[in-house]
């Protein structure tokens, strides 16, 4: 089966709310209702997200960041000029990379078409629809055909054409789901016990390419400095709003 670009745009569906009200938004959800407008300034022209998704999405102002601070990495030989959002969520930070206009081509990719529908519907609120190709499939299952490309094996196995992009030319961007809100009972975070994927799948999946690894603000920076090689740095930058730090981030070389 070919993985290919998402045909127009996915239909909404009744998991794709726009809640006007606190009246209308569960217990759970409120916390984050109340910073909607710092998750997406322009909440109130219709910006939709699904339950789960407000849990995941990443703030604007750390997302503007850190499309700013992706490309301010980006000084090695072939230049990068795509940028993948492994889990694109309902576009927060993909949305941020089109704004950019740093790179030639953006691509979102998210498993729940619910999800990605408020994505596609949120890129169109900020005026970037056109900018991004969307992917409705499972990330891992893309790096792993995109790696045959780079090892000459099928050019790119089942991928679409658009998608068969150059790896030597592209950066990954991975902000997974982390297991929902539990990371917050721990001091320090485990990154072997992050759901669904933990930190070593990530790496091996990204690690061909240039990467950064979007984590909790608490995880364990020495879980991260083992899978550094010997002699080698990587950069880990803490990510504030208003005095707290939301997240933080791996920029992870391609090996």
């Amino acid at each position: 089966m070919t993985l290919r670009p998402v045909e127009g745009t996915l239909p909404l569906t009744e998991k794709c709310h726009h809640y006007d009200d606190i009246s209308e938004v569960s217990w759970e959800l409120q916390k984050y209702w109340h910073q909607r407008y710092s998750i997406f300034n322009f909440y109130d022209y219709d910006i939709r997200l699904t339950d789960d998704a407000w849990f995941g999405v990443t703030p604007e102002p750390v997302a503007t960041k850190i499309a700013k601070d992706l490309r301010s990495h980006n000084h090695s030989t072939p230049r990068k000029d795509t940028i993948i959002d492994l889990f694109a969520g309902a576009g927060g930070n993909t949305i941020a990379f089109a704004l950019s206009e740093k790179w030639d081509h953006v691509i979102g990719i998210e498993k729940d078409a619910s999800t990605l529908a408020c994505a596609q519907h949120n890129a169109a609120v900020y005026g970037v629809a056109d900018y991004i190709t969307w992917v409705h499939g499972d990330s891992l299952d893309f790096l792993a055909r995109l790696k045959c490309r780079g090892k000459g094996k099928g050019k790119g196995k089942g991928l679409d054409p658009s998608l068969q992009v150059d790896p030597s030319k592209t950066v990954l961007f991975a902000s997974p789901p982390w297991g929902g809100v539990s990371y917050r009972d721990q001091d320090v975070f485990d990154l072997s016990t992050m759901e669904p994927y933990n930190l070593e799948t990530l790496y091996e999946a990204c690690r061909p390419m240039e990467h950064a690894l979007f984590l909790p603000r608490t995880s364990d920076l020495r879980q991260i400095a083992e899978l550094v090689p010997d002699g080698e740095k990587v950069e880990v930058v803490q990510y504030c709003m208003e005095g707290a730090s939301k997240a933080m981030v791996a920029y992870m070389p391609a090996e």
